[in-house]
């Protein structure tokens, strides 16, 4: 390998570890993959402070696998690695969601487990890959027999919470909860594992929707600012006064922001009133002053129009009353006659009737009387006058002419009553026709009069009503006026406060200068190292976030670039956390950096930095846990540093040993 410069020599990467450090705050020590619990294993990963290198070799980089056309170095469980890493360090699931079914079905009762180092403290961790849902997380627990026992199920949380305690610290804590409602530690765990999805294109990119990790808050999600604030917590670069501060500054910009809105609105209203209330109170073509002066204007007109209208003669209600008294006489003098019209209408066919029958029964009358008075013997039917001088000899009674006769002249008398009665209704019927349409002319007539009367009088008031309403609007136009001058006083006064609030966040920034000038003390070589001496590196907060630019002859922004950045400055977050200057342990893992398009040149050197790194102190100080297809420098394909060398062919070499 070619020789690279000292590390550690002057102007080059210096690192001075905290004091009192033995090794790293928290590091995983081993990873256990069981088919069952107390089964057989499926991986048994020994790993150790310093550089860890999972290797997934594709053909044409690794000797042994020579000839194999088949050989690639994808699909090999390598993403897979990570996310049971962190899944072992309290991330919720392990992989997404279809993945999590397929290992499900293959591994039912699978179980992974590790050892994890915090403070010196081995913590058991076993947690589920299948059907079980029972989480260990036990200090200084036997992984193997905890592994294989049936113990109560504690859950993550033992652990979680130590590492809050020990690492993130409650103030440091208390500074990150405004944006975060549970544990901290596995927003932390987001930044220092950082998702292959997020292609280590933004330095605030930690996890990715598609990667279903379902972290918290502020760690995922698409505002970048709580995760700028997080990230400057565990940095130790903000202080309460600034978070107060900037709180300020959010609800101040909130509240201008609203009111800003406010005005907007109240000034459409204001146009619209006051172009109703010119139109309304005949002011157009006149020279109308500005607001406040129209108001006055408006004033006067408004009280001239409502003086007008009070003066208009008015109706009075007894002309009404006594309109409505004739037209409810006139009613019942229609409908009086019109019934009457009714009951003649109905007698007259009756009574036309009857009169037939009488006339029907005049014929047989006269007929009875004729008989009568030369009766037919009803037995011998031998008219009687002959009986009478021949002699009978069957009857002896004769009808009685008398009776007959009265009969007819009493049905003659009835006829000529009935046909008088007849007469009289017809009559009668002549005379009321035209007396029901005079009275209901003149019901009419009542009805009109008095629809005409309430006419005028709603007329009368609705001009007092549309200049009442117009006085009110002026006034109601008055009071918006005012409240709006008001609110642009207070939209002034909030611009004012804002500016010196953010003057109070650019001192506090200028305050916290020291923090990223010695995070830039760390960047600076470390960008020198993988890109060339000429280079240089910096680390700037800005008002709109954190600003990491490299000058190689000018500021470089390409996607390369953009990557390289991202992995500098978690390198130099982890050189700042040995020397004990952050709230994150030295702890960093990062899933196929080349695949972010770096060089091959500047992707030996990130190996390098890990190598050198570990003779700060003498012993490693951190666990940086890289997995790659490209094959790291020779000197790096070996233990102590190559940990475990996977294939995607065939599913034997695969992480769990199987096709999914």
């Amino acid at each position: 390998m070619p020789q690279q410069p000292d590390l550690l020599a002057p102007q080059t990467l210096t690192v001075t570890p905290a004091t009192g450090v033995e090794g790293p705050r928290l590091w995983v020590r081993r990873l256990v993959i069981w088919k069952e619990p107390g089964g057989e294993k499926v991986r048994d990963i020994e790993l150790r402070p310093g550089l860890n290198i999972v290797w997934s070799p594709d053909g044409a980089d690794d000797a042994a696998l020579a000839g194999q056309t088949n050989a690639v170095g994808h699909g090999s469980g390598k993403t897979l690695f990570c996310r049971l890493v962190r899944y072992c360090l309290g991330e919720d699931r392990f992989a997404t969601e279809a993945q999590r079914d397929r290992i499900g079905t293959a591994f039912l009762n699978g179980i992974v487990g590790a050892e994890v180092m915090l403070d010196g403290i081995c913590w058991a961790i076993v947690r589920p890959l299948g059907v079980r849902r029972r989480h260990m997380a036990v200090p200084g627990g036997n992984l193997d027999e905890i592994a294989a026992g049936e113990g109560a199920s504690t859950g993550m949380e033992p652990f979680i919470e130590a590492v809050d305690q020990r690492i993130i610290t409650t103030a440091l804590a208390e500074l990150v909860r405004p944006q975060a409602n549970g544990p901290i530690w596995p927003i932390a765990l987001a930044w220092l594992t950082r998702d292959q999805e997020c292609r280590f294109d933004d330095v605030l990119d930690w996890r990715s929707p598609t990667s279903d990790s379902d972290s918290p808050l502020p760690a995922s999600g698409q505002e970048k600012g709580p995760r700028l604030e997080a990230l400057r917590s565990f940095l130790m670069a903000i202080t309460p006064e600034e978070q107060a501060t900037r709180g300020e500054v959010n609800s101040l910009s909130e509240q201008r922001r609203v009111l800003d809105q406010e005005i907007g609105h109240r000034r459409w209203e204001i146009e619209r009133t006051q172009t109703r209330l010119v139109t309304g109170l005949d002011l157009q073509g006149q020279a109308l002053p500005e607001m406040p002066l129209l108001i006055d204007v408006m004033r006067k007109s408004a009280g001239a129009h409502l003086a007008a209208a009070s003066q208009l003669p008015v109706g009075g209600d007894p002309e009404l009353v006594a309109a409505r008294e004739q037209r409810e006489a006139a009613r019942s003098e229609w409908a009086r006659l019109d019934g009457e019209r009714i009951r003649i209408e109905a007698l007259v066919p009756a009574e036309e009737r009857a009169l037939a029958m009488i006339r029907g029964e005049l014929p047989g009358l006269s007929y009875s009387n004729v008989e009568a008075e030369s009766p037919i013997c009803p037995i011998c039917e031998v008219p009687i006058d002959r009986a009478l001088a021949e002699g009978c000899k069957l009857s002896h009674k004769i009808p009685d002419a008398n009776a007959c006769r009265q009969r007819w002249d009493q049905r003659q008398a009835d006829l000529d009553a009935q046909a008088k009665q007849v007469e009289t209704l017809r009559q009668e019927q002549k005379q009321i026709l035209p007396q029901v349409a005079l009275a209901k002319q003149h019901f009419d007539r009542s009805v009109d009069r008095v629809t005409n009367i309430e006419k005028a009088r709603d007329a009368r008031e609705s001009t007092w009503y549309i200049a009442r309403r117009l006085q009110d609007d002026v006034e109601r136009l008055a009071d918006l006026f005012e409240t709006q001058e008001a609110a642009i006083r207070r939209l002034r006064e909030l611009g004012t406060k804002l500016e010196t609030e953010r003057e109070r966040l650019g001192a506090f920034r200028d305050k916290q200068a020291r923090v990223f000038g010695r995070m830039s003390e760390k960047f600076d070589p470390i960008i020198r190292r993988l890109v060339g001496h000429d280079a240089k590196g910096r680390i700037i907060l800005t008002g709109n976030g954190l600003d990491l630019s490299v000058d190689m002859g000018g500021d470089r922004r390409t996607a390369a670039i953009d990557s390289l950045k991202i992995l500098a400055f978690d390198l130099a977050a982890m050189c700042v956390s040995i020397e004990g200057a952050t709230r994150v342990p030295s702890f960093l893992l990062h899933d196929s950096p080349r695949e972010a398009d770096l060089g091959l040149s500047i992707y030996g050197r990130l190996f390098d930095i890990g190598q050198e790194l570990e003779r700060v102190g003498g012993k490693p100080l951190f666990q940086y846990i890289v997995t790659t297809t490209t094959a790291p420098p020779t000197e790096f394909r070996e233990r102590p540093y190559l940990q475990l060398k996977l294939h995607g062919d065939p599913p034997a070499q695969r992480l769990l040993g199987v096709d999914l």
